[in-house]
C-alpha cells in the first residue's frame, strides 16, 4: 500500500466517509472529526507510518492537505493524488 492509500485510509475509516469527500477536509468538516475523532485519527496515523508526532503538529493538523505538510516532517511523503 503507498502513503498515499495508507493517509487516505486513516481518514476513510476513523471518519467513516468516502476518499471522494477528503480534498479540502478541515478539522470538524465532518461529524465525526470533533476532538475525540481528532485523537483516533492522529492514533492511527502514527500507528500507520510508525511515528510519534509533537503535540504542537498534532494541534496543527487542521485538514487534509495540512496534514500531509506536517507528515512530511517526519520523513513520510504523500504521493500527489493520481
Amino acid at each position: 500500500m503507498s502513503n498515499r492509500e495508507t493517509y487516505d485510509s486513516a481518514f476513510t475509516e476513523t471518519f467513516m466517509i468516502e476518499a471522494k469527500d477528503l480534498p479540502g477536509l478541515k478539522y470538524q468538516g465532518v461529524a465525526a472529526w470533533d476532538s475525540v475523532g481528532h485523537m483516533a485519527l492522529m492514533a492511527a496515523l502514527e500507528e500507520a507510518f510508525g511515528i510519534e508526532m509533537d503535540i504542537d503538529d498534532i494541534i496543527e493538523f487542521s485538514g487534509y492537505e495540512a496534514g500531509q505538510a506536517i507528515l512530511s516532517k517526519y520523513n513520510v511523503a504523500i504521493e500527489p493524488a493520481a
